[in-house]
């Protein structure tokens, strides 16, 4: 566990260091305003929200006004008319509307909105229309690395560094020593009380395994984005939507002949009715129950993040009824109050959304004959699968 821990450290220290380096290395100065204004904390909010190309950390103005960018580039991954084409995201020198032309393997292309776009042939600068859509640049296919692909990447080898040690752990004692006695209570509460009661004694262990992958991935990275460093992975609507069809998948491949039988020819029903069931349920399986999934997951932490930062932009847009000092105090003390919310949120919606996981694949598993237990006047005491059954 030791070597883990300095394992993990070390990691830590390489990627400060390197973030340090790559901050001065590409500085830039833009000749912009700072955030101040109400239209501007609304624009500074939405940004903040997306998904960027290279990983801002923060901005300051010089004695001379010049706009000054802190942060470090990140690889930028397209495929073209022209093939594949890959440069850095600093070639784009922070511009995101557009006028800084990056040419690579004969295309051009332009930064829009947190969107990558290739001019057309022949086009040398990005035209728009009435409301600001380009009408000589079209998007492109793209790989690049983003600030939520580090976060994915981030996330995942922690919990592989993490898990692997208590696994071996598990291998040489009983009891875990070190950061392993964190993590067990965790695994424990999930396998106890998430897994077991909704899936059933006898498929629980068969997907435990997704259950807390799903838990401390969503977890961990709920509390990132609580972090300075702008995370907002589990608010992009891309990520919950991937989250949702891994258990759309494991939920429809694992279902039995009871659940599909349910589904599309329902038992006790009229004939004339069943059809018009089967199209309900199939509409339940496929999109309602994936769509609540990753709805629920996207709107709450992208609200979170909403919130916060609208409260901390108090200090700028009330400074002149309430004064400095109020409106900076009164920003810090609702921020603080929200930012607890947000950490009860984080476990909240990670506990939300393995729950659900859980009860949709025990309703594909549920067996409905099978022997029950009697109570002591000989009647049928009612067990998890037929408690799962009736969702069916």
């Amino acid at each position: 566990m030791m070597q883990v821990s300095n394992t993990i450290k070390t990691l830590l220290q390489l990627l400060i260091l390197c973030f340090s380096l790559q901050s001065f290395a590409i500085s830039d100065t833009e000749p912009e305003g700072t955030v101040s204004t109400k239209e501007q904390v609304d624009e500074y909010i939405l940004h903040h929200l997306k998904d960027s190309h290279d990983f801002h950390l923060f901005s300051y103005s010089n004695d001379a006004g010049e706009r000054k960018h802190i942060g470090f580039p990140l690889p930028v991954i397209l495929w073209s008319n022209n093939g594949l084409a890959t440069f850095m995201s600093s070639e784009f020198h922070h511009d995101d509307n557009g006028q800084v032309v990056v040419e690579k393997n004969g295309s051009k292309f332009v930064k829009l909105h947190s969107k990558i776009y290739e001019l057309d042939n022949g086009a040398t600068s990005v035209s728009f229309d009435e409301e600001h859509h380009a009408t000589n640049a079209h998007k492109v296919l793209d790989f690049s690395i983003t600030k939520s692909v580090v976060g994915v990447l981030l996330v995942g080898l922690l919990m592989l560094l993490a898990f692997s040690s208590l696994a071996k752990q598990y291998g040489k004692k009983k009891i875990p020593t070190g950061f392993g006695r964190v993590l067990e209570p965790l695994v424990l509460y999930v396998r106890d009380e998430i897994a077991r009661p909704n899936i059933g004694e006898k498929h629980y262990r068969k997907f435990t395994g997704y259950l807390l992958t799903v838990f401390f991935f969503i977890w961990i990275l709920n509390l990132m984005g609580l972090t300075p460093f702008g995370f907002n992975v589990t608010g992009q609507i891309a990520v919950t939507a991937c989250l949702a069809i891994f258990t759309l998948v494991i939920y429809t491949v694992s279902g039995n002949k009871d659940y599909w039988m349910h589904i599309l020819w329902m038992p006790g029903v009229p004939v004339f009715v069943k059809p018009i069931l089967a199209i309900i349920e199939l509409a339940g399986a496929f999109i309602i129950k994936p769509f609540s999934l990753l709805v629920r997951l996207f709107a709450n932490i992208s609200a979170g993040h909403i919130v916060v930062m609208s409260l901390i932009a108090i200090m700028f847009t009330l400074k002149k009824s309430l004064g400095v000092v109020g409106a900076t105090g009164l920003s810090l003390v609702l921020s603080f109050f929200i930012t607890l919310i947000e950490v009860l949120v984080a476990f909240l919606q990670a506990y939300i959304f393995t729950a659900l996981s859980a009860l949709f694949i025990g309703m594909a598993v549920a067996e409905h004959d099978h022997e029950h237990e009697h109570d002591s006047h000989g009647h049928e005491v009612a067990d998890a699968e037929d408690v799962r059954g009736d969702f069916i």
